[in-house]
């Protein structure tokens, strides 16, 4: 087969995060000449307070799920790549919910089942024995998933390493740039313009800022919905414990850290944030030690949970929840990356970003979740 031809020479990717630094090294790969921009240090944003759990667990679109699959799958090529890395574990994945008349736990693991998606349905005593560290009488009456292919990534720690590659590769990171915006002329993406006056030609431009994509766009007359929270992620202090597997659960998931600690974040925390006038937010105390009790609950040895850091912040959700990728039709040459799937997804994005952006491909992975689909109907003719 004949090897595509590259069909522009600069691009200027916006934003430090996995999804564009991910891209930005993929370009430099190719033989692109990439400037990464980003408004602070690389993994700032999203990035940086993630769960970063690795899965496709639960019911989602099919093409969605076969995105996240390929994306698990990318992660299992680079654990090979780094035997043992700390910052990339395949511990598994347990989940359970509460045990009430919304707890579907047993059909949802028979259609993870019926896609092929290794799944297992185990009782509370089950549980403890395949899954260490785990406290098997916290789990409900209808019992807990265990996906053994899943795991976690430490972001910062993986996107320190591309970025690495991509500046020996030749590649230009900018940081500390404050708000970088696209530059447009003759309604096409030529650049991006930086807060302090700094301006970057390009072929094209990728917009990879997470949940300031929808902000970014809104000037120029582009809509992209977005339904991004505040998130709340309390990082314990180091300890020793047994678990090596993510857990969710009603009140709590708690995924490993390479120090020992553990990250804890849910659903109920996040409608807890105190969002104050000035545009701050604020984790109550009872928020975060509800947290903090919740793990020690769902945990075997329950452990003496002390936090580290409390991290906030956007977290990048589109609306309808799927992601967004992809040229932009209404400003050709500028690209998005939008998801809330941004731990498992970041690689493999990255790399079809960088083919659509460098050799002008349309890859079908992505044609459920380009920007297009957000556009207003035209109205009717009489």
């Amino acid at each position: 087969m004949p090897r595509p031809t590259l069909t522009l020479s600069c691009v200027v990717v916006i934003g430090g995060g996995i999804f564009g630094t991910s891209t930005a090294l993929q370009l430099a790969r190719m033989g692109v000449s990439v400037t990464l921009i980003n408004d602070g240090p690389l993994a700032n944003g999203a990035s940086g307070r993630s769960l970063a759990w690795l899965n496709t667990a639960r019911r989602r679109s099919l093409p969605y799920h076969r995105l996240r699959q390929a994306g698990v799958e990318r992660y299992r090529t680079l654990a090979d790549q780094h035997p043992g890395a700390d910052w990339l574990s395949f511990g598994g994945g347990l989940t359970w919910d509460a045990d009430d008349a919304a707890n579907d736990i047993p059909a949802i693991c028979r259609y993870e089942r019926d896609l092929g998606y290794q799944a297992d349905l185990l009782s509370g005593a089950e549980a403890a024995k395949r899954v260490p560290g785990v406290n098997g009488a916290a789990v409900t009456a209808p019992g807990a998933i265990l996906n053994p292919n899943e795991g976690w990534v430490d972001l910062p720690s993986l996107i320190t390493l591309l970025a690495e590659e991509f500046v020996a590769l030749g590649g230009t990171v900018v940081t500390d740039a404050g708000a970088t915006s696209p530059k447009v002329k003759d309604g096409r993406a030529v650049g991006a313009l930086a807060a302090d006056g700094r301006s970057f030609a390009a072929d094209a431009v990728l917009l990879a800022t997470g949940p300031g994509v929808p902000g970014m766009l809104a000037p120029l007359g582009i809509t992209i919905p977005d339904e991004s929270p505040i998130a709340l992620l309390v990082e314990t202090a180091p300890l020793d414990h047994p678990l090596k597997a993510v857990l969710n659960t009603p009140r709590v998931a708690v995924r490993p850290t390479p120090e020992g600690a553990f990250y804890l974040d849910s659903g109920w925390s996040e409608e807890e944030v105190v969002l104050h006038e000035d545009g701050t937010w604020e984790a109550r105390p009872s928020t975060v030690q509800g947290l903090i009790d919740a793990a020690q609950a769902v945990l075997d040895p329950s452990p003496a949970l002390s936090v580290k850091a409390v991290h906030m912040g956007p977290k990048p959700i589109p609306g309808g929840g799927e992601p967004v990728f992809g040229e932009l039709e209404a400003l050709p040459g500028c690209f998005v990356a939008f998801s809330h799937s941004g731990a498992t997804l970041g690689l493999i994005a990255g790399e079809i970003l960088a083919e659509e952006i460098a050799l002008g491909l349309r890859h079908p992975m992505l044609d459920s979740f380009r920007p297009e689909r957000f556009r207003l109907p035209e109205p009717a003719r009489a």
